[in-house]
């Protein structure tokens, strides 16, 4: 933190109460330092192995994420690095890569994260499924579903339906019917205030209030959502115990049929504080885990695993109704698949067209119909008239072998940074869609015509040029 920076001072006032004189010293001190960089790879589509042999780069293992890896280089810039816009890995903070690793969703399951934006969770959650079963990402803020929905493209997701509910509106909808559910539950930041401006900004004792209410209607609703047999993860980015130990004390009083699950001890890793809570709260409450910026290289978190123990049966949800394509966008369908790919992505009786965009819709997956949905699965393009137009998540989610035409270049290429740009250049060979590529991995399309290519980059994917 710059120098000029300060932390609020009720904040410090409330922490040096809580911390010993040595630790809460030591605890400052990190505030005040560098935030590291975390990088989490996209064990989608490579191996951290192959990665880190690739980029030369100095990366130290996340004890508590094996995927995880704090970035020890100096000067280079992953943010803005080819690799990152096609996918290959998250740059997220290493303690915010803990939920989704001790959740340890299954592949084939359905899953819930439940305020999913801007994405950094829901694409471990994929990756860790492997692109099978049912994910569920939800949040209610128009602006983080978009970079939601760009992260996802990114990362290649193919088994996500996003949506826009309260969670009390998914809670009628669905029931009891998750194998795993995730709360990361907007808080009052003090995790982040050595990399976040205007969280320190933001901070006074009623916003920890308001968010602590908040956090309870939201673990409320998610009971409801969560089977039997099923875990429910809640975690924060802040140090307030009425956010943390405070909310999860009342959510087991009034929920009996749910119990605190002991977390492995990582290194650094912290027990949960129900002493500071007035009364105290239930030792269960030390089986959750506090993650600590001068503990462990990452910011503030806490996390609690819970399971449940008993409760109502899933209810049977609505089949899926999906009506046959119209033979004219299957038409065009088949026909860019016929020119562009080798072989069909994915079986034809899971495609659904919505509005003009066509969709492979999960396997299994239930009818939506009654929820604001903003993605229906993989998204593969859009049907305009006479003629198909692909997505950029399709590109994203194949391998380059999956395509006919591929231009595939160097990291350092300058043709790289026209894609980037929504620039042309020129490359003889056959007209139509072509699949740009850093080396084998692709980064999206772009249309020959007359031996000049032209860049079909979303807007979004621009700022990586």
């Amino acid at each position: 933190m710059p120098p000029s920076m300060t932390l609020p001072a009720p904040f410090l006032h409330r922490m040096q109460a809580f911390l010993e004189a040595e630790e809460f010293a030591a605890f400052q001190a990190a505030l005040r330092g560098r935030p590291v960089t975390g990088l989490r790879v996209n064990t989608l589509k490579i191996s951290p192995e192959d990665l880190q042999r690739r980029t030369g780069w100095r990366m130290e293992p996340v004890p508590w994420c094996p995927e995880g890896f704090v970035l020890q280089e100096e000067g280079v810039r992953p943010g803005k690095h080819p690799y990152h816009a096609a996918g290959l890995y998250y740059l997220q903070d290493p303690s915010a890569m803990a939920p989704a690793a001790l959740l340890d969703p299954q592949p084939g399951e359905w899953v819930l994260d439940l305020a999913a934006a801007p994405g950094g969770k829901t694409t471990h959650l994929a990756a860790r499924m492997g692109n099978r079963g049912l994910l569920v990402a939800n949040d209610v803020q128009p602006r983080r579903l978009r970079e939601l929905t760009h992260n996802l493209d990114r990362w290649g997701a193919t088994h996500v339906v996003v949506t826009q509910a309260m969670p009390g509106r998914l809670a009628r909808f669905f029931g009891p019917v998750f194998h795993r559910v995730l709360v990361d539950a907007p808080c009052s930041g003090e995790g982040m205030f050595r990399k976040d401006p205007k969280a320190r900004g933001t901070w006074s004792p009623k916003l920890v209030q308001r968010c602590a209410q908040m956090q309870r209607g939201i673990l409320k609703a998610a009971a409801h959502l969560v089977r039997v047999g099923g875990w429910l993860l809640y975690s924060t980015c802040t140090f307030a115990p009425e956010e943390n130990e405070g909310v999860l004390a009342r959510f087991l009083e009034a929920h009996p049929d749910f119990e605190v699950h002991p977390l492995p001890r990582h290194p650094g890793f912290a027990p949960g504080r129900p002493d500071w809570l007035q009364p105290p709260g239930p030792e269960a409450l030390r089986s959750a885990v506090r993650l600590w910026p001068h503990r462990v290289a990452g910011e503030g978190h806490f996390l609690a695993l819970l399971h449940r123990r008993r409760g109502p049966e899933p209810p049977p949800l609505p089949a899926p109704r999906r009506e046959r394509l119209p033979h004219e966008a299957l038409r065009l369908y088949r026909a860019f698949v016929a020119e562009t790919l080798h072989e069909h992505p994915v079986p034809e009786e899971r495609l659904a067209l919505f509005g003009v965009h066509l969709y492979a819709v999960p396997e299994d997956a239930p009818s939506f119909k009654g929820l604001p949905v903003q993605r229906w699965g993989w998204w593969l393009g859009t049907v305009k008239k006479g003629r198909f137009e692909p997505a950029h998540s399709l590109a994203l989610a194949l391998r380059q072998d999956a395509f006919r035409h591929v231009l595939s270049y160097p990291r350092d290429h300058p043709h790289l940074r026209t894609f980037f740009a929504g620039g042309t250049w020129e490359a003889p060979g056959p007209d139509g869609w072509v699949v740009v590529a850093v080396e084998e991995f692709p980064l999206g399309w772009a249309r020959r015509s007359g031996g000049k290519v032209k860049s079909r980059a979303p807007r979004w994917l621009r700022r990586w040029e």
